[in-house]
């Protein structure tokens, strides 16, 4: 029957302090990164919202543009009507034919006009849209040149840190299979507490190198005789000597 090895506490300490340095390298890279991933892609989401929006305003214009036309011929259509009538009028025989008739006349001279007023009123509407539609074009050509300036920048960070990126994530998985179980929970959990990502830290001018709070001398000692997995009891982070830490390379 195979046999488990234990692992001494000095070796657990090394084992998830190996990890904390390989991942607190992954966060310098992304530190590095900074806000550029994010920014591009809302960006990219506003450039999107703003296509939309073009693309709805171009086809409130063209049905504009479509009633425009339709009144442009209901007005030609009245002139006709006018001038089919005009003629009939030096045919009537009577007033009362004629009076139908001039009234008809006067019914498509009112068409014509309130057509005309359609017309005006379309155009002023097509005007301010088309103004609309330049605006948004002028903020979809600065947001595109934006995002261009911004994915270079990413790019050129990308391509300067993914082999090393690529490495460090390599070894940091590889780390955590050699942590033990619940201390590798642990230190997960302390480490999302925490944006700068420490979960492990030395003692540094007699404080804990995470919240610099004092660490008294006796307990300096017991962490430095690496006999049990101490905590800081004010932020929680796992303690290790500077011995320790020193010999830990990756």
């Amino acid at each position: 029957m195979a046999t488990v090895k234990e692992y001494s506490v000095e070796e657990k300490l090394a084992s998830v302090l190996r990890l904390q340095k390989m991942d607190s390298r992954l966060d310098e890279i992304q530190v590095l990164k900074g806000e550029l991933p994010m920014e591009v892609k809302d960006l990219e989401d506003e450039i999107e919202g703003l296509n939309t929006r073009l693309s709805h305003v171009e086809d409130e214009i063209r049905g504009i543009q479509d009633f425009i036309a339709n009144k442009k011929a209901a007005i030609k259509e009245s002139e006709a009507l006018m001038k089919k009538y005009e003629k009939q009028q030096d045919n009537v025989k009577n007033n009362r034919e004629f009076e139908a008739i001039t009234k008809e006349i006067e019914m498509q001279s009112l068409e014509i006009k309130l057509a005309e007023k359609h017309i005006k009123d379309a155009n002023e509407e097509v005007k301010d849209k088309s103004r609309n539609l330049d605006s948004a074009k002028k903020q979809i050509a600065d947001k595109e040149s934006n995002l261009k300036h911004k994915k270079g920048e990413l790019e050129k960070i990308i391509a300067e840190t993914e082999k090393e990126e690529k490495g460090f994530r390599k070894q940091s998985d590889e780390a955590r299979t050699k942590v033990e179980a619940r201390l590798l929970a642990a230190y997960e959990k302390i480490r999302t507490n925490y944006r700068n990502g420490l979960a492990v830290v030395t003692i540094s001018r007699d404080s804990c190198g995470g919240c610099f709070n004092a660490i008294p001398p006796q307990r300096q000692a017991e962490i430095r005789q690496r006999k049990k997995i101490i905590v800081c009891e004010h932020c929680g982070r796992i303690l290790v000597d500077n011995d320790l830490d020193a010999t830990v390379t990756i």
